[in-house]
């Protein structure tokens, strides 16, 4: 039986692991960890627990605008808001490393609507991956 997700994979440019690393493990707090030898400055690995799901980030074309997204579930309110802010100002700070697109705090987000969608907010990360961030 499935009891889980060890991890998911997104790809961006090649040549920007250090960008990963800034949005990644700087902005939303995941934990690099090492990868194998042989794909070291090919690949990122970014643990989201501590029981071992990951990102894993890996060079390939973009795909912008794709509604194709991992969501991310955040434990309380607090830290939904807090994280929000987080994104949404390195957003306008800009660089390299920025999120493309972000929701802007105690504004409408830019997902389905519903009921069923109480709390959640989306990114773009600096290669177009959707992100999506909910209760």
């Amino acid at each position: 039986m499935i009891t889980g997700i060890a991890h998911i994979n997104l790809i961006v440019p090649e040549g920007t692991l250090d960008q990963a690393e800034e949005f990644y493990s700087g902005i939303l707090g995941f934990i690099r960890v090492p990868v194998p030898l042989l794909q070291k400055d090919r690949l990122a690995w970014f643990d989201i627990t501590p029981k071992g799901q990951q990102i894993h980030i890996a060079f390939g074309p973009p795909e912008q605008k794709s509604s194709r997204h991992p969501c991310f579930k955040i434990d309380t309110q607090g830290g939904l808001l807090e994280l929000q802010r987080n994104v949404w100002d390195h957003h306008v700070r800009g660089g390299k490393a920025a999120a493309l697109e972000a929701d802007k705090p105690g504004e409408e987000n830019s997902g389905a609507k519903g009921v069923e969608y109480p709390s959640r907010f989306f990114a773009r990360d600096y290669a177009g991956n959707r992100l999506e961030f909910s209760l």
